[in-house]
């Protein structure tokens, strides 16, 4: 993990195992809740929505009072570390991740390799279902990490910004609508789908810095760019988001409606 750029992003089994006791970490189990029912880290939470989306608009993230609600109830404050993990490459895991960072909140790691890995090292599961205490945590949006249609539009072409779209090669190339009015891409944007971000053996391992960094610099995203990332409906683009973040890109925003608005507007350009 020292060769990426922000390795305190990840922890390993190593890490988490002695501090499964510690009040002051809060372990998410990002999967679907009937995961967790089943069994889960000791110790750690369900989650009520691993997309995190709007009550009233799905395309996009909860507002603030419905995210404090929530992180709130799951017992994520604002002093809170908390570590998420899943069973498929941080996918959402690396929403969560994303999400508490657009909210301002810093201390957010990912578990390494997820429950599969945990399980894989025999290490301790739970099916205790203890509800957390309630935590205070408060919401600081920063508005630039999340990348409206409009942005989108405006970053087409421009020179130092790439469109990245993160979908499966059949979405991108329109083939697979997801139930889309319209199919295809946004015009100049790159691919590079998230599932090659993870090893592709059922643990679904971050692959390492070097591979990483040279898969998207083949593909023409590089550091010195903004990057705004694409999908279905902004879980996958935040997946990518947290890995361009552990290589050190610092300008990194999420389209988190993505091809859910994107395909069904009449306004929006698509190519294939």
């Amino acid at each position: 993990m020292a060769d990426y750029a922000r390795p305190e992003m990840i922890v390993d089994g190593d890490w988490l195992e002695p501090r499964l006791d510690d009040p002051s970490i809060r372990i998410v189990d990002c999967d679907h809740p009937e995961s967790w029912n089943r069994a889960h880290l000791p110790g750690a939470v369900q989650v009520a929505d691993h997309y995190y989306k709007d009550a009233q608009n799905s395309l996009v993230i909860m507002g603030p009072e419905q995210f404090v609600a929530t992180m709130s109830k799951m017992g994520i404050g604002d002093d809170t570390e908390v570590v998420g993990y899943d069973t498929s490459g941080a996918r959402f895991s690396g929403r969560l991740w994303w999400c508490l960072q657009y909210y301002g909140h810093a201390k957010a790691r990912i578990l390494d390799g997820g429950w599969p890995k945990w399980c894989r090292e025999n290490r301790p599961v739970s099916i205790d279902r203890i509800p957390p205490p309630p935590a205070k945590f408060t919401a600081r949006p920063d508005p630039y990490l999340m990348a409206s249609a409009d942005d989108v539009k405006a970053a087409i072409g421009r020179h130092g910004t790439v469109i990245l779209d993160v979908r499966s090669d059949a979405e991108w190339q329109g083939k697979e609508s997801r139930g889309n009015r319209r199919t295809g891409r946004i015009p100049g944007s790159l691919h590079v789908e998230w599932l090659n971000t993870v090893s592709p053996d059922e643990l679904q391992l971050l692959k390492p810095a070097e591979v990483l960094s040279r898969l998207y610099d083949d593909a023409g995203v590089t550091a010195d760019k903004e990057v705004i990332t694409v999908c279905q409906s902004g879980v996958r683009a935040a997946q990518t988001a947290t890995v361009l973040k552990l290589l050190g890109f610092d300008r990194v925003r999420v389209y988190d409606a993505s091809f859910a608005e994107w395909g069904n507007r009449d306004d929006t350009p698509v190519e294939r």
